[in-house]
């Protein structure tokens, strides 16, 4: 096995943006009159819309109105971005600079539409480290399904099993195990259950860690 491209996902990897959908997917469901806790948030973490309908109501009911609450969590939260910005991960752009300058090709594979990842990105001076973004909108399943994934190699020019898929959240993983890439997690809201352990090649517990683990991978060391 060799490695010559990395796949990032965006919120909670990239950027430390995974707490403010969070947040507001829950201060969005309640302003409804939703009982939304925390745990309603992140299961639907990196999920595309149709996936994400059918878990919402499996907690709240048939009725439960997906489009009502989440353009009021988009209000709520391009209010705080706008105001207060989105930072990125404390090592991104180290990690970033150092798998580019040693000429891995590099993809972003994000739900978050393109456009909008592209403005996020390049507002922490970070989109000019990749070489690709695919967004969800622009294939036809989104997460869990491997379609992201499988269209980020192919716009890398690279096979899945030759990129490793950086995620935080198992519908991340789950997305690129099905792709036949090389899943790696940083967990950033919570630790990976047994089942996304199962899925995983490494879970490393920051992207400092990636540079060293392509390069025990290529030196046949890992």
């Amino acid at each position: 096995m060799k490695i010559y491209g990395i796949i990032f996902d965006m919120d909670g990897v990239i950027l430390d943006s995974e707490k403010l959908y969070v947040r507001f997917w829950k201060e969005a469901g309640r302003f409804y009159g939703y009982p939304w806790e925390e745990k309603h948030s992140l299961a639907i973490r990196s999920l595309a819309r149709p996936f994400a309908i059918a878990r919402l109501k499996g907690f709240f009911g048939e009725g439960f109105d997906y489009d009502l609450v989440r353009n009021k969590r988009i209000e709520l939260m391009d209010a705080y971005v706008n105001k207060y910005g989105i930072e990125p991960k404390p090592t991104a752009e180290r990690a970033l600079r150092a798998l580019r300058d040693r000429g891995f090709k590099i993809a972003l594979a994000t739900a978050t539409v393109e456009d909008k990842a592209k403005k996020y990105l390049a507002r922490v001076d970070l989109l000019k480290y990749f070489d690709e973004v695919v967004s969800a909108h622009m294939v036809k399943k989104g997460k869990p399904e491997p379609d992201i994934y499988l269209c980020a190699c192919e716009r890398l020019g690279l096979k899945p099993e030759s990129c490793l898929a950086v995620e935080d959240s198992p519908n991340g993983i789950q997305s690129a195990y099905g792709a036949g890439c090389v899943p790696i997690m940083v967990p950033d809201m919570d630790e990976p259950d047994e089942s996304t352990k199962k899925l995983v090649y490494r879970v490393l517990k920051s992207l400092d860690e990636i540079e060293k683990l392509t390069e025990e991978i290529n030196n046949g060391t890992d």
